[in-house]
């Protein structure tokens, strides 16, 4: 038996196997079973009785699928040195994502596209999304008004009333899918910065008060949502779909969130290729 010491050392690791293991809503047994342990040396894992070596570490961080950033913390939490790097994209080792990306980037033309991070940040984005950009104002002056000096981010652009919100004809329906997408992004990966985000969206001005609660669909959902820009007359349908590289072993890697919008009807695809033909 640990003594009390010991014990008291491993509350850290015991707190997050045990939060993690809830937020996945897995009993003890099921965690158990995934992991190939037994119950009781799991429930010892959780109060701090025992201590977990590297290799179980990592053996419950794949049982609860938890991602990259969240296994190195629960190595911390054991006492032993993260595994998965967090690169920056301009790295060297990070040449084949960055080229991976710009093939993305420019062959996608004309549909807008962009690269964010899993807080919604851009980090990239093609000459398409600049026209779409373009479209709404001067880009420098929405991104200082919605952004200030920060990172810009694309939740914060949607939501904000001198950013995309007054040009987005269907903005209530977009808005709470949105939100719902968040929630549930900021929920999986315990993602306390995206959640901060959110908490910051739902205090802009003309946000309703309902919309602080989980929102549903009152009844069965279209197969995708367009966003509906309304563009100096003219109005732009777009939906996006979201892309990621299936194998990331590099946290900033794993987190990369690769959207493009497509056209949702022939217009908006004639309106992209009139804007590409402009540029």
């Amino acid at each position: 038996m640990a003594s009390v010491a010991t014990a008291a050392e491993n509350t850290g690791f015991g707190d997050a196997l045990r939060r993690w293991r809830r937020e996945r809503r897995l009993s003890q047994l099921d965690l158990a079973l995934a992991a190939d342990v037994s119950q009781r040396h799991l429930s010892f894992l959780e109060s701090g009785r025992a201590r977990p070596s590297r290799a179980m570490t990592l053996q419950l961080a794949e049982a609860l699928d938890l991602p990259l950033r969240e296994r190195n913390r629960l190595l911390v939490a054991a006492g032993f040195a993260p595994v998965y790097a967090t690169r920056d994209l301009d790295d060297a080792d990070m040449a084949p994502v960055r080229h991976a990306l710009d093939l993305m980037l420019s062959h996608l033309e004309p549909n807008p596209v962009l690269v964010l991070d899993r807080n919604w940040n851009m980090l990239r984005h093609n000459r398409a999304m600049d026209r779409a950009f373009a479209a709404l104002g001067d880009p420098e002056a929405l991104w200082a008004r919605v952004c200030g000096d920060g990172p810009r981010n694309l939740l914060k652009f949607t939501f904000h009333p001198a950013g995309a919100r007054p040009f987005i004809r269907n903005w209530e329906e977009v808005a709470g899918l949105l939100l719902w997408r968040g929630r549930r992004e900021a929920e999986a990966d315990a993602n306390d910065t995206l959640h901060a985000v959110i908490d910051e969206i739902l205090d802009y001005e003309g946000i309703p008060r309902r919309w602080r609660l989980p929102t549903h669909p009152d009844g069965p959902p279209p197969p995708i949502l367009p966003l509906e820009y309304e563009l100096g007359g003219q109005v732009l349908s777009l939906f996006s779909m979201l892309s990621g590289f299936g194998t990331a072993q590099d946290v900033t890697a794993e987190e990369i969130r690769i959207e493009t919008f497509f056209p949702a009807d022939d217009a908006s695809a004639a309106l992209l290729r009139a804007l590409a033909a402009a540029d």
